[in-house]
């Protein structure tokens, strides 16, 4: 993995997840458009992330017996005719069903990360995976600033035409950015995708680290989905253009993502997972104190996406250093349980905020993660009981023909 590739992945893996969140910061927008309440605009998000979820379970595993080089353009292009399809829906129902196309087919990160994993040095592993995985959380907070940005200047349709542009761009900068990889022994299909659940029994680390993952992301779905809310609403009546801007404070996250993988290279992956929890814990309670304030609001996002980058890469770093070579199926089990955690906490956002706004939402939000604090204090052992193992030997550089799953 060199700088170039590194970065080359990072941002194709920002581009990717980004397209889940578009529409975040657009809710109202789209809804004046099509003619469609707020509450049905909002499942745009919801859709989005539960096609993400699938597209995860049926594509990603192929990661294990196709050709990477040829598979990652692929799912690039099928995702840019989807995000052509949203910028001319006429209709909701068809922009419902374009954006259900997206979350399906914009899975090149998690095709691209296991592959990191496997090209990067031991020693290097959680460093190169925590920058592509702060490429992925940079694409999440920049979408909402820029689609509020375009859609402020050139409509709320200019963002997936511009999107679909960049995704064509960037299959053709991985067709040649990706090494030659040799051909893997073909498996049939259903027993490659029932493998995914084999796979992540086979580990006792697995089923507490995809918990811990799903749990945090839940909370960072239903904070950000809900943010929208908050600011749409008085006092602040903030634009579109106005509220995407707050996710760049969010990217102190991304940043620290980076050091957690240096976390993990150096041992601490478990108790690190347990401190980056504890303060996501106590750092929820200021964006409750600050909701009257946008200044202490942009200052109270900054240590909760710290916190969740750091818990999401930790976990995605321990699946990638356990022996074998199932590491798509692996990454499968760990996005599908993310990702079904997202859009329950973006399904969450509308019911909370009309029960009891930005208070519920916070109440909710600290609950979550106090039980997935309580569920790392119970497991902690079964995850410790696999870092025993962050040394084993690396996979090769270049895939080889496997004999069995």
């Amino acid at each position: 993995m060199t700088p170039a590739r590194t970065l080359a992945f990072a941002v194709a893996a920002g581009l990717a997840v980004g397209n889940l969140y578009w529409a975040q910061p657009l809710i109202e927008t789209i809804a004046a458009s099509v003619d469609v309440s707020s509450s049905s605009a909002a499942t745009l998000v919801t859709v989005t992330q539960g096609g993400y979820a699938l597209g995860i379970f049926l594509l990603v595993p192929l990661g294990d017996v196709l050709n990477r080089r040829r598979l990652i353009p692929l799912v690039l292009a099928l995702s840019a005719v989807m995000l052509l399809g949203a910028a001319l829906a006429p209709t909701f129902a068809v922009l419902l069903a374009a954006l259900g196309g997206v979350g399906l087919t914009t899975v090149g990160a998690q095709l691209l990360t296991p592959l990191a994993s496997e090209l990067a040095e031991p020693k290097r592993r959680g460093q190169v995976v925590g920058t592509v995985a702060s490429g992925s959380l940079i694409g999440i907070l920049l979408s909402r600033t820029i689609s509020g940005v375009v859609a402020d200047l050139l409509g709320w349709r200019a963002i997936y035409g511009i999107a679909a542009a960049a995704a064509i761009t960037l299959a053709a900068v991985l067709r040649a950015a990706i090494p030659p990889l040799e051909p893997r022994e073909p498996v049939p299909y259903p027993r490659l995708l029932g493998s995914v659940f084999t796979t992540v029994a086979r580990h006792r680390a697995a089923p507490p680290t995809l918990l811990l993952s799903a749990v945090t992301f839940a909370v960072f779905s239903l904070f950000w989905t809900s943010t929208t809310y908050l600011l749409t609403a008085a006092p602040f009546s903030y634009s579109t253009s106005q509220i995407g801007l707050l996710g760049l404070a969010g990217l102190a996250g991304a940043l620290a993502g980076r050091r957690a993988g240096a976390l993990h290279d150096r041992g601490w992956s478990v108790p690190a997972t347990g401190a980056a929890l504890a303060l996501l814990v106590l750092s929820l309670v200021a964006p409750w104190a600050a909701r009257g304030s946008i200044f202490g609001l942009i200052v109270a996002v900054v240590v909760p996406d710290i916190a969740t980058q750091s818990v999401l890469v930790l976990s995605q770093t321990r699946l990638f250093a356990l022996p074998g070579s199932a590491h798509s199926r692996l990454n499968t089990g760990l996005v599908v349980s993310n990702f079904l955690g997202g859009a329950v906490g973006s399904a969450a956002a509308g019911p909370l905020w009309a029960l009891g706004r930005w208070t519920a939402i916070m109440a909710v939000s600290l609950a979550v993660t106090c039980a997935g604090l309580i569920v790392w204090a119970v497991g902690r052992n079964r995850l410790a009981d696999r870092s025993s193992r962050l040394a084993a030997p690396s996979h090769p550089r270049v895939e080889r023909p496997k004999t069995s799953l």
